[in-house]
């Protein structure tokens, strides 16, 4: 008698994937209730920083619901692509883009940041909101960034980071580890969603650490700058 095939357990990729189809119609919401409206000043500050490079053709991975892609519209650029490997993430953020008459100049694609469908040299400006967090193989997917952007050109990552000063430190660990889960679970639905975030960012590089990875991934001049008391850093690099 033939033993069934094992089945292997899901990679990152597909569990990040999976999980993020599954909150996708209730993400924005929770984005912006569980981080009180914060997060858009933090992708304001981005785009305000990317102002001054004048970028024509923008890459925004890890897209989502295109949060970033449609902020960046206010520099004016020719076009933004933005890319995700959730296609039900994307699903909302073309109709965002839909509504908003952005269709001509925002387009999201359904796309591996770590294999991108795109010729070298190809973007102004890449830039990534909470994402890079997610990649199943770091330096890969700075590596691949890097390759896209044309010579002289920068990236700018926001990414969730652990405060150090008093008393920011200790409310933060409480609200990651006790409130954000419980009010994702409630409202997403999703059993592990929301537990998934505070674990992820204890595991990320911080700071001098993810400036290295950069390096070696192709990057030059790497620096960051805190965001509200440390919660979050934004990390900008030459190619």
């Amino acid at each position: 008698m033939n033993k069934p095939p094992i089945q292997q357990a899901p990679g990152r990729k597909e569990q990040v994937k999976g999980m993020f189809d599954s909150i996708a119609g209730r993400y924005d919401f929770l984005n912006h209730f569980l981080s009180l409206g914060i997060d858009k000043g933090w992708r304001k500050k981005l785009v305000k920083l990317m102002a001054e490079e004048k970028p024509q053709h923008i890459l925004d991975l890890a897209t989502g619901t295109a949060d970033l892609a449609i902020e960046a519209i206010k520099l004016n650029p020719a076009q933004v692509t933005g890319t995700d490997i959730s296609g039900e993430m994307l699903s909302v953020g073309r109709e965002k883009v839909k509504k908003l008459g952005l269709y001509d100049r925002i387009t999201l694609l359904q796309a591996d940041s770590e294999n991108l469908p795109f010729e070298t040299a190809t973007f102004d400006a890449a830039m990534v909101a909470f994402g890079v967090r997610n990649y199943e193989n770091l330096p890969k997917g700075l590596s691949e960034m890097n390759r896209v952007l044309k010579p002289g050109s920068k990236a700018f990552i926001l990414e969730f980071s652990k405060p150090t000063a008093f008393p920011v430190k200790q409310f933060y660990s409480m609200y990651f580890r006790f409130i954000l889960p419980l009010i994702g679970r409630l409202v997403s639905k999703h059993s592990s969603a929301y537990t998934y975030l505070p674990e992820s960012v204890n595991v990320f590089p911080q700071a001098d650490e993810f400036l290295e990875i950069m390096k070696r991934s192709g990057f030059k001049d790497v620096k960051y700058m805190k965001l509200t008391f440390g919660i979050t850093m934004l990390y900008i690099g030459n190619k």
